[in-house]
């Protein structure tokens, strides 16, 4: 998780400068080894990638206004923007011709200069177009960790997937099905919002786990608070439930006529047990023999068929890497458990 500690306003500023001077740099093409530093720079700070989203956004907004590029030139005066970090020539005020990009300008005058500009023009809904949507899927053996423009962690569980779209106003993703994790990068100008079957879960900066499960949307809060709101007109309501760092809480699909949201404390065993599939390996004890196999067959292609019902209620205890079947199946046959026969994308699981 990344720190969610507060920073002095000039630290913002200097950021969006530096943003700036590297999306000019950019324009104009970078010299041999400057393109690694500037996405190396981006990487290094959430703050920095949420700054070039930000612009990025703007600008793309910008560049649907061509046909008032008088205007907009006649409103904004040209100005040098400040060197990008490492580079030892100052760079150029840009010069008027063809092949300069009209909304330079704007970009030098900073974010405040293209609110400005919005007003200007009575383009308001600049601050909330959205940018491109993305979207992530895994399979049923899949596993996916995403790192999102804006800093965030996104993890999907398999058989999952989810759609991400930002605007300037808010970071928004829609889990479609399975199971995701997020790490959120703080940023209070734009609330991260994730949509779960009618279920909406708000946070600024902190670390949640979203799932679909026998009916219902399960959120599990690792670190920091989130409050949970159902977002279906059809659904009665009583306000966003707000929870705590350790805490989970499930609410069905269709709810009841009058619901009460229960918050469950969890202990840190439990907090480890809802994440355990981000480590690929799991751990049993005293577990039915059909209820691991189950699980190795959620996470892999090559699937497990117990033959015998009494061999699939003999329990076994161990820690396992659950995308590593092979290694499982050899376990289980030297210390007697099974007697495999493979069949294609199938390992039949005999009693010995």
């Amino acid at each position: 998780m990344k720190s969610t500690e507060n920073h002095e306003p000039g630290d913002a500023t200097a950021i969006e400068a530096e943003a700036m001077a590297w999306l000019a740099e950019r324009e104009e093409g970078f010299a041999p080894g400057r393109a690694a530093a500037f996405e190396a720079w981006r990487r290094r700070d959430p703050r920095h990638a949420a700054s070039v989203a930000e612009l990025e956004q703007v600008l793309a907004q910008l560049d649907g206004l061509e046909e008032r590029r008088a205007e907009v030139n006649a409103h904004f005066n040209r100005v040098s923007p400040p060197p990008p970090p490492g580079r030892d020539t100052p760079a150029l005020a840009p010069t008027p011709g063809p092949n300069v990009r009209w909304w330079r300008p704007v970009l030098w005058s900073g974010l405040a200069a293209a609110l400005v500009l919005g007003a200007f023009l009575g383009f308001r809904a600049l601050p909330s177009a959205p940018g491109p949507e993305t979207r992530y899927a895994t399979t049923t053996a899949g596993y996916e960790r995403a790192r999102l423009a804006d800093g965030s962690t996104l993890e999907l569980n398999t058989a999952s997937a989810a759609r991400v779209q930002f605007t300037l106003a808010e970071r928004r993703v829609e889990l479609e099905s399975g199971e995701a994790h997020f790490e959120v990068a703080h940023d209070t100008a734009r609330p991260f919002v994730v949509s779960a079957g009618g279920v909406a879960v708000r946070a600024v900066g902190t670390a949640f786990n979203v799932r679909f499960v026998s009916g219902a949307v399960e959120v599990t809060v690792t670190e920091g608070k989130v409050a949970v709101e159902r977002v279906n007109p059809n659904a009665l309501s009583a306000g966003p439930t707000l929870i705590a760092a350790n805490q989970r809480l499930a609410l069905p699909l269709v709810p009841a006529a009058a619901p009460a949201p229960v918050i469950e404390p969890l202990a840190a065993a439990d907090v480890r047990a809802v994440l355990a599939w981000q480590r690929r390996v799991a751990d049993f004890s005293d577990t039915p023999l059909a209820e691991v196999t189950a699980r190795f067959n959620r996470h892999n292609t090559l699937q497990l068929l117990i033959t015998d019902p009494t061999l699939g209620a003999r329990r076994i205890g161990a820690i396992f890497a659950l995308d590593d079947v092979e290694a499982f199946v050899r376990l289980l046959e030297r210390d007697g458990i099974i007697r495999a026969e493979r069949q294609g994308d199938t390992i039949q699981l005999h009693a010995p």
